[in-house]
């Protein structure tokens, strides 16, 4: 991530939204207008999630979720899961020192049980390495579900964080 100077800096604090959603879709589809595998869909998709969390920062917005994998999604043929399976590993990987860093603390949300062991204990060592940070908490929804799912997610998170 690059220097990111303090929020006050650059924007009125009653202009700074607390909390923003992003549903991560479309990556198949921009993939497919390409004519790239789908993979490298997801690819570009997930490095997009670098962008949002430094403009997060920069802006001064305490929390970020972002939907990443639905329950819908394991329905998708095995190559795509394992190759999402793959990304959502080597970006933990990568990323987790410089969200470290910069004061980015993880949380994965959502139902962890299906997940291969070794992406569990990845995710728990990113979200116990970044506990302590508080510049920005980045919320990962993984393996949740449906509408009404997401609705309760951010009714919950919100009531816990006003």
């Amino acid at each position: 991530m690059r220097q990111i100077p303090p929020p006050s800096l650059l924007y009125p604090e009653d202009t700074i939204p607390r909390h923003i959603a992003v549903i991560m879709d479309g990556n198949r589809r921009w993939a497919r207008e390409h004519r790239v595998p789908k993979a490298i869909g997801h690819a570009r998709g997930a490095k997009r999630v670098r962008g949002l969390v430094e403009a997060c920062i920069a802006r001064g917005v305490q929390h970020l979720t972002v939907f990443a994998f639905s329950t819908e999604n394991w329905k998708r043929p095995q190559d795509e899961v394992d190759s999402l399976m793959a990304l959502f590993v080597r970006y933990l990987q990568k990323e987790a020192s410089d969200m470290h860093r910069h004061g980015v603390r993880l949380k994965v949300i959502g139902d962890r049980s299906a997940f291969s062991a070794r992406l569990q204990n990845l995710m728990t060592h990113v979200e116990e390495m970044t506990a302590g940070n508080t510049r920005l908490t980045l919320a990962v929804a993984a393996n949740y579900g449906g509408r009404w799912d997401i609705l309760q997610a951010m009714q919950t998170w919100h009531s816990e964080h006003p």
